[in-house]
């Protein structure tokens, strides 16, 4: 298995071009396409076609669904064992050899109708699915770096909402072949779904080797123990697992919207089934495109910020869904798809829920990234089948709750308002409880809404392992700039008057900066400091500092004191010099007589402005003056 450098970046599309991506990504494509192939094909069978006592076509979706999600509960946990124990791509071979035998046994349901055998069969794609899940997730981080993550999962969320929309128009056309023709609906979905599945067998043989993380692990068949130790392990990360519940309450927010397009559509939208289609086409080429938005708005690297992005996006939009659909009125006649769109009101309606899913793709990609980077590579699998039992579970509770509220009297776009409430609570939860979620976003707004930032450089911050980023200090947002330019949290050693200030002191405490006074004015604090800043780089974390020891009052490069020194002598970790460039003059610079944040708009809007590291510094190598000329060097190289 060969890993690229970060330096060898290819965008999103071109991974479809190497082995060490797309054949997993077809693998993937083709059973996700199988599995809706097959269920909305089975779902009409029994809801229109074949008449069964014990399972009446009112019950059928539902029915079919639980069915199919069961093996998420009962079995996730033993399958991230397995992913984590053997090879995932003899894994995702297996798997599909699997997925071969059931689609044998679902065609010789179809071609007979025998609904327990074809129920039997959801069952086992179901466990198909639980089988592969924790083999997709944890797949990505063996052969992506940290800048090809985001674009990866892009590509892989993309992929899967294009073939569960395309699963269930192929399924939905299929079946529908007249019974009296040269090939019933049933045969035809039945060698739809075994061409499918050989077609993702093939795909699996080209899957490059992927060595297991834990081959010694002893797996635990009890599947009730092993899910609690699943969740217990994935609680140990605390930044992790609260992501976990962060991706599950995505698929609570989604399965309410699929699981109420076909009675919107008839019951608020006055539309036919090709109105419910449409909804689902609309709602699945959103998330598809906000997947691969995710990439371009995240300069190639792990941008969480986008998450907060993604949640504001589902709130507003979920909301003005629930207003604008509210307003409509019933027509003389049901709308067929060309007169629904004919009518300009139900644009409205469409813009927001391309939108809201839109904004859901912008949400997601970024926060599987963060668990596949953050977990340990030997538990990454467990904690992946981790986030399914609770991605299972919320799904579960999504069914029940709404079921509840249409029991009580709630309309389907009072629900859908509710759920704005109710998501844009959750998102405050999640942001407060995991603070570097918001830190992000404001980095993220400041450096692609408020400046324009200009990163050169910045792969030289290293992926892994403990480091001090060395930076001048130009200006009271100096540090949100650096958290915007890498991809790791950083830890910043910052005088302790900063704190002081409104709203930035407020801010830099969630960051969890390290406050320093003068060791003359306070002795006790400034040792203090020193011990935080040492047990940062003892965790392996990023550690910034501004060795200036404050906010530059004329715009020129100050002397350097002496703290890093004291640092390094301590704990010999590579320095990486950092200059942010052309700040000076802006509005959170003192350009205004010593002070700032005086004329907002002194440079106008969209200040260029940027930063520029160096290749990092063997710690004996370092001294101050040497590092004070090559953070001097990089202004003036940056300014030439």
């Amino acid at each position: 298995m060969s890993t690229p450098s970060s330096s060898d970046h290819p965008s999103q599309f071109a991974l479809l071009g190497q082995r060490r991506f797309a054949p997993f990504f077809w693998v993937q494509f083709l059973g996700a396409m199988n599995d809706n192939v097959f269920k909305f094909a089975f779902t009409v069978l029994v809801t229109y076609r074949l008449s069964v006592s014990w399972l009446p076509s009112a019950m059928a979706g539902l029915v079919i669904g639980a069915v199919f999600i069961a093996p998420f509960l009962l079995f996730s946990a033993t399958a991230g064992q397995l992913a984590d124990k053997y090879d995932k791509a003899r894994m995702t071979r297996w798997v599909k050899n699997l997925e071969l035998g059931i689609m044998a046994l679902a065609t010789l349901g179809l071609v007979t109708h025998q609904v327990p055998l074809l129920l039997g069969c959801i069952f086992l794609m179901g466990l198909h699915s639980t089988l592969f899940g924790p083999v997709k997730f944890a797949y990505l981080p063996q052969h992506l770096n940290e800048r090809e993550l985001t674009g990866g999962n892009g590509m892989i969320e993309m992929g899967t909402f294009v073939s569960i929309l395309l699963g269930n128009v192929a399924g939905g056309i299929l079946i529908a072949l007249p019974e009296s023709g040269a090939v019933s609906g049933a045969q035809a979905v039945a060698v739809a779904c075994l061409a499918l599945a050989a077609l993702g067998r093939l795909a699996a043989q080209f899957v490059p080797a992927t060595p297991a993380t834990e081959p010694g692990l002893k797996v635990n068949w009890n599947p009730v123990t092993e899910t609690w130790a699943n969740l217990k392990l994935a609680h140990g990360h605390l930044a992790v697992f609260r992501s976990l519940l962060g991706i599950s309450w995505l698929w609570f927010f989604g399965a309410v919207f699929l699981s109420q397009f076909p009675v919107f559509a008839k019951d608020v939208l006055h539309g036919d089934e090709h109105v419910a289609s449409l909804l689902l086409v609309v709602f699945s080429v959103g998330v598809g495109m906000g997947s691969l938005l995710c990439e371009t708005l995240s300069r190639e690297h792990v941008e969480i910020g986008l998450v907060p992005l993604g949640a504001i996006g589902m709130t507003v939009f979920a909301g003005d869904l629930w207003w604008s659909s509210s307003a409509l009125v019933a027509p003389a006649l049901q709308y067929g798809l060309g007169s629904f769109i004919a009518e300009p009101a139900h644009w409205r309606v469409l813009a927001d829920l391309f939108l809201l899913s839109l904004f859901a793709g912008l949400y997601s990609v970024p926060m599987y990234a963060l668990i596949q980077l953050r977990s340990p590579a030997s538990h990454r699998a467990r904690i992946i089948a981790a986030n399914n039992i609770l991605n299972a579970l919320f799904m579960i509770a999504s069914s029940l709750i709404v079921g509840a509220l249409l029991a009580a009297g709630f309309t389907v776009p009072q629900v859908f308002g509710l759920l704005a409430v109710a998501n844009a609570v959750v998102a405050l939860w999640i942001f407060l409880v995991v603070p570097e979620y918001l830190l992000r976003f404001i980095a993220w707004v400041l450096s692609h809404l408020v400046y324009r930032f200009k990163l050169q450089g910045t792969r030289n911050i290293p992926a892994t392992g403990a480091a001090v980023l060395v930076c001048n200090h130009v200006s009271f947002i100096d540090p949100v700039l650096l958290m915007a330019a890498s991809p790791r949290p950083i830890r910043f050693l910052m005088d302790h008057r900063i704190f002081k200030i409104p709203v930035l002191g407020w801010l830099f405490k969630l960051a969890k900066a390290i406050p320093i006074a003068p060791r003359a004015e306070d002795p006790a604090a400034y040792e203090a400091a020193f011990d935080a800043a040492d047990a940062v780089l003892a965790d392996g974390e990023l550690l910034g500092i501004f060795p200036e020891g404050g906010i530059t009052r004329d715009g020129t490069l100050q002397p350097f004191k002496g703290g890093l020194m004291k640092i390094l002598e301590r704990r010999p970790v590579p320095v990486v010099p950092m200059a942010l460039t052309n700040l000076w003059g802006s509005f959170f610079s003192r350009a205004e007589r010593g002070t700032a944040m005086v004329k907002p708009f002194r440079r106008g809007l969209f200040s260029r402005v940027g930063l520029v590291a160096a290749p990092a510094l063997a710690p004996e190598a370092v001294t101050t003056e040497g590092l004070h000329g090559q953070v001097g060097g990089l202004l003036a190289t940056a300014s030439s």
